[in-house]
């Protein structure tokens, strides 16, 4: 027999051993309640609820604690708002007298205050500078160099404002005793700031006679702190001296500076000489200035890491603006220079721990880490000084390091600049396929956060780089980039990061546009789907449902979208979960905004206003919400039988709805359904025109995805004929308009093709050749419309947009003409596939017919009247 597992024990040991345990707790508490203020202590504080605002100011700035007075400056901005004569003439005077002994946390509230004042603009500039200027000046020496810098950032602001008399005379001419060697160097530090931001507020002669020479003196300072800080603003000077006065009076300054002792002042003037390139001739930079940068670069690697740092932030910049000017030989030395420093700290590589590195050691290596990440940055900037030409010559195998760097900033700065280096190399844009499988795959999910910003544009510069464009052999070069992607939104997916797996999600929206439809439909949509069924986080759900949509508008399959379609109604719609239904309602305002009004209403229409009689509230209130949106869909008179359903169905809502928050909605909803103006089929209304014409175009593509489909697969069958069925083929022709039915011919019997209406006779095979042309250039333009264009599908077309009435019929009579077969081929069976198969039917309601399954008749009634009001436009435009 085993003994009974222990109880607990509550003897008179455990019993002490808990008491222990309590007092340790208790002991724990005590700090926190001696922190609680006393009774006397919560006296001093109180304020009598009665006073006003500035009497309460007055009074925690006379009596208060320091904390109270840091809370009254803190209100300045509000009280000048409210009434800034009182607060001028009353408050302000006791800040200035509270600031003479005011500790740094007061003294950078106060100086907070006075800038917030300057931006708000609550006083006029004259009043600011005679009440608030003298403050700011008085605090500009604090010995705190955060109060000092705090007070010399709202004085720079204030600079920005005030007229030229009061520079003059309250900030220029006190700054020539301020700039002199008897001052202090805080002093002479703050005069180099100032002088650097009056140069842009000074005629050129008042800066040569009066501010030149204060600067060539603090260029010259004893201090090498005071020389490098003149010399940073020098940049500033330079633009406000003009081309000439630079040349003679700035170059030569930045020289000597060049030449100075202190390394902190060399790299400012390497830094400051990179900026002003541009203002510089042809021949000052190839014999002044790329001397002396090649003298700097070739001893940086004996100086401080800093100046490698710096070095290898303005490299681009610099080969940027010396280009033209090198020997080949100086160019090469360049080249080879940027390279060295792309693997810098990469040689010291040895496997050991962060803790077994010396400090030194590790402080350098992270510097090398910089400098490596400066060279990623600047790698745009070096494919251009080396000519996209040569790049696979000359800089491939730097960019495969930096791609393959062991450190993640690194590998992410790159990432971030991959789709410049794609749009320089163009045609050459293969060379870095590979470098995109491995940062798709790389370990860290900040890289790809970085990579998917642009992934678009890099895809399809990918597709459009190869020397096959077409849709079925899109990136046939790159057969792993398919497992990358997927890899890639798996491992976003199993990570805490949703904004990055969102992120991803929306960009695979361009897809279509690089790979194959049956590759989407086989790699992707299932698991898009799959997003939207299981997945917990709501922006991540609403990312996928978009992308599915997208995907399912541009599938060039009649099945496959079928299947699609069905899924969605009977696993969203009618799932068993609330969250689905929902999740489905958010896929019916994407199909609305990215399909055609009759794609809609064909389709998703009736099982969306199904949902009035949800058991659960919240989705009926969505669909509320949704119900002005569904009503846009609907064409009068075409749409008739549908506005009666979903008018029965907002009156079942008003007369048997319980729940007091939906009812309250679906008042609101009813009233801005009867504001609503019904569209008109195949009528264009002012109000709605531009939406009305992206409709149908959209309407045409939706039919042109059917016609290439059946071409395509015509063209399938007719290369796998005989010639004797070709001759036979031949014979069956008619002039005028050919209407094709594949549906009800044997499989090997010719069709024609829907051409254009003339009076010139016309073969089918060459009917069909040009359906087949225009089928294959739509994936290049209709096809191939960038996908963020569905992003603004819902709201305006700029493409679409006309100027004038006139013209703008003019080019809708053009579009919509009744030659083009493309755009009015009839919805049945003899025109495209009728529907699509499947052992369920889906929910289909046709415009213009009670049987929702005759599409054959659904199309002939909606086309007619169509027809016909085109032609009486047409006729009389």
């Amino acid at each position: 027999m085993h003994p009974p597992p222990a109880a607990m024990d509550f003897g008179q040991s455990s019993l002490f051993g808990y008491m222990d345990e309590l007092q340790e707790l208790t002991f724990i508490e005590r700090p926190v309640r001696r922190s609680l203020k006393t009774a006397e202590e919560i006296e001093r504080l109180t304020v009598d609820e009665d006073l006003s605002d500035i009497e309460r100011a007055l009074y925690l700035l006379s009596a208060g604690q320091d904390i109270q007075g840091t809370s009254a400056i803190a209100s300045l901005p509000f009280l000048m708002r409210q009434s800034p004569a009182e607060t001028l003439r009353t408050v302000l005077p006791k800040v200035r007298e509270v600031l003479q002994a005011a500790g740094a946390e007061m003294q950078l509230t106060a100086a907070l205050a006075f800038l917030t004042i300057l931006q708000e603009e609550s006083v006029s500039v004259h009043t600011y500078a005679h009440s608030f200027l003298h403050v700011i000046l008085l605090h500009l020496e604090h010995r705190d160099t955060g109060v000092s810098n705090a007070w010399l950032e709202t004085l720079l602001s204030v600079i920005e404002v005030l007229p030229k008399e009061t520079l003059r005379h309250e900030i220029l001419n006190p700054l020539v005793s301020k700039a002199q060697l008897s001052q202090t160097v805080q002093s002479r530090l703050v005069s180099c700031k100032i002088l650097g931001k009056l140069t842009n507020k000074f005629d050129a002669h008042t800066i040569k006679r009066e501010i030149l020479p204060l600067v060539k003196s603090l260029c010259q300072d004893v201090e090498y702190e005071v020389r490098s800080c003149m010399c940073r603003q020098l940049e500033n000077i330079a633009q406000g001296i003009g081309a000439e006065l630079t040349k003679s009076v700035v170059l030569p300054e930045l020289i000597e500076l060049f030449r100075d002792e202190g390394s902190s002042v060399r790299l400012a003037a390497f830094e400051t000489l990179v900026n002003l390139l541009d203002n510089f001739d042809t021949d000052d930079r190839s014999q002044t200035i790329l001397p002396l940068v090649k003298s700097f670069c070739e001893k940086s690697f004996k100086a401080d890491e800093s100046i490698l740092t710096s070095l290898s932030f303005h490299l681009g910049k610099l080969c940027h603006g010396l280009y033209g000017i090198f020997t080949p030989d100086q160019h090469l030395r360049f080249l080879e220079f940027y390279k060295k420093l792309c693997t810098l700290g990469l040689q010291q590589e040895n496997g050991h721990n962060e803790s077994q590195i010396p400090p030194q050691i590790l402080a350098q290596e992270k510097k090398y880490i910089t400098v490596r990440k400066n060279c990623a940055y600047n790698f745009p900037a070096m494919t251009v000084f080396v000519d996209p030409k040569n790049f696979h010559m000359e800089l491939y195998s730097t960019f495969f390091c930096l791609c393959h760097d062991p450190e993640v900033p690194v590998r992410y700065t790159i990432a971030i600049c991959f789709h410049e280096v794609s749009k320089l190399l163009d045609s050459g844009v293969y060379l870095i396929h590979k470098e995109l499988i491995t940062l798709l795959q790389d370990e860290s999910l900040e890289v790809l956060d970085a990579l998917i910003d642009h992934l678009p544009e890099t895809l399809e510069l990918m597709s459009a780089g190869g020397e096959s464009t077409t849709q079925e052999n899109k990136l046939s070069s790159l057969p792993d980039l398919i497992p990358a992607l997927t890899a890639a939104e798996q491992r976003a997916a199993t990570s805490l990061k949703w904004r990055t797996h969102e992120k991803l999600l929306q960009r695979y929206a361009c897809l279509p546009h690089v790979i194959s439809s049956d590759q989407i439909y086989y790699r992707f949509l299932q698991r898009m789907f799959t997003i939207v069924m299981t997945n917990n986080v709501l922006p991540v759900q609403k990312a996928a449902s978009r992308t599915l949509c997208i995907f399912l508008r541009y599938n060039r399959k009649q099945d496959q979208r079928h299947e699609v379609i069905q899924k969605l109604i009977e696993q969203l719609g009618q799932g068993k979960s609330y969250w689905n239904r929902l999740r489905f309602l958010d896929t019916c305002e994407f199909i609305i905004e990215i399909f055609s009004r009759s794609f809609f209403c064909k389709y998703f229409f009736l099982p969306a206003i199904e949902l009035t009689h949800d058991p659960v509230a919240n989705v009926r209130m969505k669909l509320c919400y949704l119900l002005p949106k569904v009503k846009s869909t609907l064409k009068i008179p075409a749409d008739k039988h549908l506005l009666q359903q979903l008018e029965m169905c907002v009156r079942k809502l008003l007369c048997q709805e319980k729940d007091k928050d939906v009812l309250a909605i679906v008042k609101r909803t009813v009233l801005e359904l009867d504001r609503m103006e019904m569209s008109l089929d195949a009528q264009f209304q002012k109000k709605n025109y531009e939406k009305d014409l992206l409709d149908q175009e959209k309407e045409r593509e939706e039919l042109l995805l059917l016609e290439m489909e059946q071409l395509e697969k015509e063209k399938q069958q007719n290369d796998g004929r005989s010639m004797s069925e070709k001759t036979l083929e031949k014979k069956h022709f008619v002039s005028g308009r050919e209407m094709k039915t594949p549906a009800a011919l044997p499989k090997n019997t010719p069709t024609a093709v829907p051409g254009p209406s003339s009076g010139t006779p016309s073969t089918s095979k060459e009917v069909r050749k040009s359906k087949l042309i225009r089928s294959q250039s739509f994936n290049s333009q209709a096809f191939h419309s960038k996908y963020g264009n569905l992003d603004k599908c819902a709201s305006k077309n700029p493409t679409m947009a006309y100027t004038s009435s006139a013209s703008g019929l003019a080019k809708t009579s053009a579009m919509i003409s009744l030659t083009d077969d493309s755009f009015w081929t009839p919805r049945n069976a003899s025109s495209a596939p009728a529907t699509f198969a499947s052992s369920a039917p889906l929910p289909s309601t046709s415009r213009g017919t009670a049987n929702p399954v005759d599409i054959k008749s659904a199309g002939s009634k909606d086309m007619q009247p169509r027809k016909a009001a085109l032609k009486s436009r047409k006729s009389n435009p």
